[in-house]
């Protein structure tokens, strides 16, 4: 998946600190991060490139190779043209397809970080503006003390298998380009348990009932700033579907041989649906 980088170790640890030369400097606008034009492989600009004084916030390190690589947040404001000129800002969905892969973890993750910094900038108790915790990770009110951390989502991934017929219950978003095949998904709610938020969701989107919820593996997802978790269950009763169709174009129960998916390495829901395809989910 696409967080188990094989060339490096992601350091998520908080360390104020300002970048030197060889730091990589991210610039996120809305859901896209600046990398080099017309470059087979992801580049990112060094902070010795930069001409331009402007302030830095530190993001996170990754050990490649036995050296330690650091990453910081820049204001994408600031940049002159000549930087401009041979960089351009690229939709996040390319770190699907591109490398190397832990470049490609740097920038979901620093487009993530990146957005919560851009929305959490003032406090929501008392409406002043906040300021960087020196300690960690966070965003103070230095009026009230009202501590702000990243948003992170919980949600499930869940493989609903029909035991009988050795078949499992694959699905298609109802209006998003993406247009693969996927599994049951969702969010929990307040006061909900994750095996919880997997009947509700299964109920909700397919109407039919499961049983031997078993947890399987999580995934964290900074496309949708999203944690994923994902279980395995059996039919319970009734395998007809009844579909959501505000929420899904299709559902179907597909068994392994008449599964299209490839492996990508991306996503939880890919490496789970390959494991039922090759036999591998129990």
């Amino acid at each position: 998946m696409i967080q188990e980088i094989k060339s490096g170790i992601y350091h998520n640890e908080y360390r104020e600190q300002s970048p030197e030369k060889g730091d990589y400097i991210m610039f996120a606008q809305g859901r896209s991060i600046l990398m080099r034009k017309a470059s087979e492989d992801i580049a990112y600009l060094h902070f010795e490139e930069i001409p331009t004084q402007m302030s830095y916030i530190y993001l996170f390190q990754i050990n490649i190779n036995g050296k330690m690589q650091k990453f910081f947040l820049g204001e994408s404001g600031k940049l002159p043209q000549s930087i401009m000129n041979d960089y351009t800002y690229e939709p996040q969905n390319v770190f699907r397809t591109k490398g190397p892969d832990y470049m490609a973890f740097a920038g979901i993750t620093a487009c993530q970080l990146a957005n919560w910094y851009a929305a959490t900038r003032y406090c929501g108790t008392c409406g002043m503006a906040l300021v960087h915790d020196g300690k960690e990770r966070m965003m103070r009110c230095p009026k009230c003390n009202a501590m702000h951390y990243p948003k992170i989502s919980p949600a499930v991934i869940v493989g609903v298998i029909d035991k009988e017929q050795e078949r499992i219950l694959m699905t298609k978003y109802a209006g998003r380009d993406y247009k693969k095949y996927a599994l049951i998904a969702g969010f929990s709610e307040i006061g909900e348990t994750a095996e919880d938020t997997v009947r509700r969701e299964v109920m909700e989107e397919v109407g039919i009932k499961v049983k031997n919820i078993r947890y399987y593996k999580s995934q964290p997802w900074s496309f949708t700033d999203t944690l994923l978790l994902g279980f395995y269950c059996e039919l319970d009763g009734d395998d007809r579907i009844q579909l959501d169709q505000e929420e899904l174009s299709i559902g179907q129960w597909l068994r392994r041989d008449e599964i299209p998916t490839e492996y990508d390495g991306i996503s939880l829901t890919n490496e789970m649906i390959m494991r039922f395809k090759n036999g591998e989910e129990h």
